[in-house]
C-alpha cells in the first residue's frame, strides 16, 4: 500500500517502504537505540539475503491519509527504556510527517532486548 496526497501540481504516492526506511533512520539517530531488529526469526533469516535494510525493524500501515508505525528495537543497557521510548515516539512522529506531510497517528515502540 502507500500513502497518497494530491496537490496543485498533481497526485503523489509515498511507498510504505520509503516511509520505513524514514523511520528507520529517525530511530537510528535516537540516543540509546542500538539497533532495529524483526519481529519474527523467520523475517531475521529473510534479511539476511536481502540487499536492502533501511526498513528493517519497522512495520509500517497505512490507512487513507493515516500512518501507523511499529517499531522493533534493542536499548543500550542502563537508559531509562520509558524515556528512550517516549524520545523515539516523538522523533519518528516528527521525521515521517515532515517527509510525508500525512498525519502520523500511532507510533507503538516494542522493545525486544537490552544490550552493552
Amino acid at each position: 500500500m502507500s500513502v497518497t496526497t494530491t496537490n496543485y501540481y498533481g497526485k503523489i504516492y509515498i511507498a510504505d517502504d520509503a516511509i520505513a526506511s524514514i523511520a528507520a533512520s529517525a530511530a537510528l539517530d535516537c540516543y540509546g537505540v542500538i539497533d532495529l531488529v524483526s519481529k519474527r526469526f523467520s523475517d531475521n533469516v529473510a534479511d539476511l539475503f536481502k540487499k536492502q535494510q533501511l526498513g528493517k525493524g519497522v512495520k509500517v500501515i497505512t490507512s487513507g491519509n493515516r500512518i501507523f508505525i511499529d517499531l522493533f528495537v534493542v536499548l543500550k543497557y542502563g537508559v531509562s527504556i520509558s524515556a528512550v521510548a517516549d524520545s523515539l515516539r516523538k522523533a519518528v512522529k516528527y521525521k515521517v510527517e515532515e517527509f510525508s506531510g500525512m498525519i502520523v497517528d500511532t507510533v507503538n515502540v516494542n522493545v525486544v532486548g537490552v544490550r552493552v
